[in-house]
């Protein structure tokens, strides 16, 4: 696949990103009621009716629009181009990351998808689904072979850390506190990016996401004068995922090179 030109690569990705941007939106929007994402064909929220091709092509179609539904009138959440944008452009960092092979279309562009996909259900619903969380990992297994995977052992072996940590750490919670503090989403989730990462991917996308989501909730709850933040009810998937792109496109740098002994 070496043998196109390293631009038409680069094109190549962020058109693909787009389409499957536009494909992660009926994603969010349907997985999360129990609903097929495959039929019916793409429908307004509001006024149910069909879409037609041309009200349906990535950013084009909302900006042609001006982000509101065709027949109703309604807006058009500006959810749909940012998740076609990100999309794009994590395709793009995917393909400069990892060069063009045939990983990317069975393991490391379906990873981005299963994680933009879990960040915006999170945020809105507060729930992980099943169906990506564990999809994920087994693909993530599977899969831990090609170029970017970390290779059979250490994959299972991130798996089991990340299932088992997040878990013991619940449970450790919930004895001491009465009531859950993390999620089974997000027990699986972890245990997913192990899957990806490998032991060490899932250790900085614990301590990245915990600094990261510390920040966030004190933030928060000084801009909403809440006192008590320990009773915020902030999703941690979205903080995970983060933290897991980060080890993911940077591997170490700046991060392990400060924990290791001089």
């Amino acid at each position: 696949m070496e043998e196109m030109p390293i631009w038409l690569t680069y094109l190549a990705s962020v058109a693909f990103g787009l389409v499957m941007g536009s494909f992660l939106n009926v994603v969010v929007a349907r997985i999360p009621h129990g609903q097929s994402i495959v039929r019916p064909g793409s429908r307004c929220l509001n006024c149910r009716n069909a879409i037609c091709f041309s009200d349906n092509i990535p950013i084009l179609s909302y900006l042609l629009l001006g982000g509101k539904c065709r027949k109703c009138k309604k807006p058009i959440s500006i959810r749909y181009p940012m998740i076609e944008i990100l999309t794009a452009l994590l395709f793009l960092t995917v393909r400069i990351r990892f060069g063009w092979s045939l990983s990317l279309f069975y393991r490391d562009w379906p990873f981005v998808m299963i994680l933009l996909s879990v960040t915006f259900i999170d945020l809105e619903h507060r729930i992980i689904p099943d169906s990506l969380s564990l999809g994920g990992l087994l693909l993530g297994l599977v899969t831990c072979t090609s170029s970017s995977g970390p290779g059979w052992e250490k994959s299972f072996l991130g798996a089991f850390l990340g299932f088992s940590s997040f878990y013991l750490l619940a449970w450790i919670y919930l004895k001491l506190s009465g009531h859950s503090g993390l999620g089974g989403g997000d027990i699986k989730l972890l245990a997913m990016l192990g899957a990806f990462l490998g032991p060490e991917g899932v250790f900085a996308t614990i301590l990245i996401s915990s600094v990261f989501g510390s920040l966030v909730g004190i933030g928060w709850a000084l801009a909403t004068q809440k006192k008590n933040v320990m009773k915020l009810t902030i999703p941690y998937g979205p903080f995970l995922v983060v933290g897991g792109f980060y080890y993911y496109f940077l591997g170490d740098v700046l991060w392990f090179q400060f924990m290791t002994p001089m």
